[in-house]
């Protein structure tokens, strides 16, 4: 069953999101700050965490990060906050989705599923006809497909969210091949999203910051602009 930590101030939403969510099988704890949050993702892990910005101790924002500090469960911002550079700077912290208040029901609901997906979803991969390439370089990276695992030269190994891994997977199945914007976004965060290319912006700017030798001059993850990504080998 997956288990769903649920963060936010106001009891109303906690209260209509236990249970719904409970009502649609998932495992649900809820609890209203920050600090609560980090304690409770720590001593009993979630698969997945909805979480408010506007918390009354800490800013969801520095929740992310305190949560990256360790673990890549997804993250999916719930919030009121409905300005560009929120989304921006909560996306840079880490997470994997936003949605805005006021907000549905019907659509939280997808964006769990598309992002429990992603989490399922198989080291293979999902494209027909990829390569079965084990391993790929990216500068002074290995990227270890079959056991999802990136390695420094020096052999430290580089941690990646999910969504981080789903949208990495996909280039580099398909090495010096456009893959258009559409399609990053279908297959990585589901097929209800068309517009969110500032979501691709975003990870790809994370990837870079990981894995190129020099991010603003990137040799291996390209951009090809207003149409998609290339993984040049």
């Amino acid at each position: 069953m997956t288990r769903i930590l649920v963060v936010d101030d106001e009891p109303q939403i906690l209260r209509a999101l236990r249970i719904n969510l409970r009502a649609r099988g998932y495992d649900v704890e809820v609890t209203d700050s920050g600090t609560a949050a980090l304690k409770a993702a720590a001593g009993h892990p979630p698969d997945l965490v909805v979480l408010d910005l506007g918390l009354p101790d800490l800013d969801g924002v520095d929740v992310i990060r305190g949560l990256r500090g360790w673990t890549g469960v997804p993250i999916i911002v719930l919030s009121g906050r409905a300005g560009s550079a929120d989304k921006v700077a909560a996306l840079d912290a880490g997470a994997d989705d936003y949605v805005t208040k006021p907000f549905g029901v019907d659509e939280l609901l997808a964006r769990i599923r598309a992002v429990t997906r992603r989490l399922a979803a198989t080291p293979a991969g999902s494209m027909a006809g990829a390569p079965a390439t084990a391993t790929q370089r990216i500068g002074r990276h290995t990227v270890d497909l079959a056991d999802r695992v990136v390695t420094r030269d020096d052999g430290v190994e580089v941690k990646l969210t999910p969504t981080q891994w789903a949208m990495l997977e996909k280039l580099l199945r398909h090495p010096g091949k456009l893959v258009s914007q559409r399609q990053l976004l279908h297959e990585v965060w589901g097929p209800e999203y068309h517009h969110e290319t500032n979501y691709l912006r975003q990870y790809m700017a994370q990837l870079r910051r990981k894995l190129e030798d020099d991010p603003a001059r990137p040799r291996h993850l390209i951009t090809e602009p207003g149409m998609g990504y290339r993984y040049r080998p």
